[in-house]
């Protein structure tokens, strides 16, 4: 079954990108619970490329599969999950990252949506945050993507994000440092 090609979130209005999101239909992950089976001898780079007993899986459709079958279980590990195996996979940072942005209104009625390097399609808003927090590499952006798994945001999505939150800041919108998408600020001054 071929995949949906990846959406160029440029060339959508907003709403399209609401109607993509809804649209997704994700297999039920969540529901199933299969006996743990071992390791898949996969890994997630922090960069977002995915490995199979250390080679970088280069088909993007596969990759994009993989990732709508991955779950985060309550001890914090991730997993590859069917109705029938459950199988280790190693994330180093984050299972996603955000690579494209597309940001409309301004202030309190701005909407923000990312782009996955999975072709998922997130707004960020009170159901999908976005948070500053401090690592042993620095303060790192994430954006929570489901279930528990966050999208790391790339470092040129970063940088529009902070160009645009400075802009307001400017203007005299908002005293700290962020951005409003979906009715709630993010702030992206400091890390907690």
């Amino acid at each position: 079954m071929p995949m949906e090609p990846v959406p160029d979130l440029s060339t959508l209005s907003l709403a399209d990108i609401a109607k993509l999101a809804q649209e997704k239909r994700l297999p039920p992950v969540e529901t199933w619970n299969p006996d743990h089976c071992g390791d898949s001898e996969m890994r997630i780079a922090r960069d977002g490329r995915w490995y199979h007993q250390g080679s970088p899986i280069g088909r993007e459709a596969m990759v994009r599969l993989f990732s709508t079958i991955l779950r985060r279980e309550a001890d914090g590990r991730h997993v590859l999950v069917t109705p029938v195996e459950k199988l280790d996979i190693e994330v180093e940072d984050a299972p996603f990252v955000a690579v494209e942005l597309k940001s409309e209104g301004d202030g309190r009625g701005r909407t923000l949506a990312f782009r996955l390097n999975s072709s998922d399609v997130v707004t960020a808003g009170p159901d999908h945050p976005l948070s500053l927090r401090e690592t042993p590499d620095g303060p790192r952006p994430y954006l929570h993507v489901r279930g528990g798994m966050e999208a790391l945001i790339g470092r040129n999505v970063y940088y529009e994000l902070m160009n645009l939150a400075l802009d307001e800041s400017d203007s005299g919108q908002d005293e700290r440092v962020g951005l409003w998408s979906g009715g709630a600020f993010f702030a992206l001054d400091d890390a907690s």
